[in-house]
């Protein structure tokens, strides 16, 4: 099969275009035959080895010192079923599934073995690049809307860096859980996060984080726009600073009102978005799709700060 390979950190071009051996599945795997992938900030910034401030060390210690110990990144997908390994009695060859596969990776390729436990039915009327795209950003925006903090009805939210995969995510998130959402982003992309279903958007061009007016229940920054101290100053007295793109130093200081730290890939919640995609609450914000030939300058755009939603890979 054919699989985009990392065997070393660095820029975009590291990324290459190889045969490799099919996977085989395992007991309690099934063969995945990848439809759709999805391309994100998380592939870039292991690829270029661009780890948050101070989880440089740690992170190599992880997944590779001089690159990745799993050379085929990408962790999401959605496909068809090609194969059942053994003890597999959920799923048979030509079932429609999604998922995450957390530190396995291996999704840029043709082809990848996922655990069938992971691997969750996608609804009838969801397309694969709208399975692929909503799970990055969705995981995590659910995680972070639902569980670090408790967005209900009348819950005023502000979302920095509202046009990347998280912020698309968690700005349609934050509206069907009833909140009422002002959104940050750059010019050219205010009139998609209004779209999206944001109250009020804010041009960052023009408006620091630090001069937004009010306080707000629950802040999400996406992207690292915020510090502990700039980000407290926006919430009112019983809100929540969420900090998703945290350093080493703003992780070990959340406590109390802020929070931070990684998103779970529960089937569960993967099961949750997709049948909001299908009920049509979650429209997946798609920018380009490519092939895997096409692959390194889809990372080139994630380095430029150019991606806008998801980039979706089409083995």
């Amino acid at each position: 099969m054919r699989a985009a390979i990392v065997q070393r950190y660095g820029p975009p071009d590291v990324v290459t275009v190889r045969d490799v051996p099919t996977p085989v599945p395992g007991r309690g795997e099934v063969l995945v035959r990848v439809h759709a992938a999805a391309v994100t900030s998380a592939d870039a910034r292991l690829r270029g080895a661009r780890f948050p401030a101070g989880f440089g060390p740690l992170a190599r210690l992880a997944v590779g010192l001089r690159g990745p110990r799993r050379p085929i990144l990408g962790g999401v997908y959605s496909g068809v079923v090609e194969q059942v390994g053994a003890e597999v009695t959920d799923l048979s060859p030509g079932d429609r599934v999604a998922g995450m596969t957390g530190t396995r990776l291996g999704t840029h390729a043709e082809l990848v073995a996922v655990p069938s436990a992971r691997a969750v039915a996608l609804p009838a009327g969801v397309t694969d690049e709208d399975g692929a795209a909503v799970l990055f950003g969705g995981t995590t925006a659910w995680h972070y809307l639902r569980r670090r903090a408790t967005v209900a009805p009348g819950s005023r939210v502000l979302v920095t860096g509202a046009a990347g995969a998280v912020g698309t995510s968690a700005v349609q998130i934050a509206r069907h859980l009833g909140a009422t959402v002002t959104a940050m982003t750059s010019t050219p992309n205010l009139d998609l996060v209004a779209r999206l279903g944001a109250d009020h958007v804010i041009d960052r061009t023009t408006t620091a984080p630090v001069d937004v007016a009010g306080r707000f229940d629950v802040v999400v920054d996406t992207v690292g726009a915020l510090n502990l101290r700039t980000g407290r100053r926006l919430i009112a007295p019983d809100g929540v600073l969420l900090l998703i793109a945290a350093s080493l130093g703003q992780t070990l200081a959340s406590v109390g009102r802020v929070r931070s730290g990684p998103a779970p890939e529960k089937p569960a919640d993967v099961a949750e978005l997709l049948r909001l995609v299908a009920d049509g609450v979650l429209s997946p914000v798609v920018t380009a799709v490519v092939g895997l030939d096409e692959l390194a300058a889809a990372h080139a755009r994630i380095d430029a700060g150019h991606k806008v939603g998801n980039i979706v890979l089409k083995p």
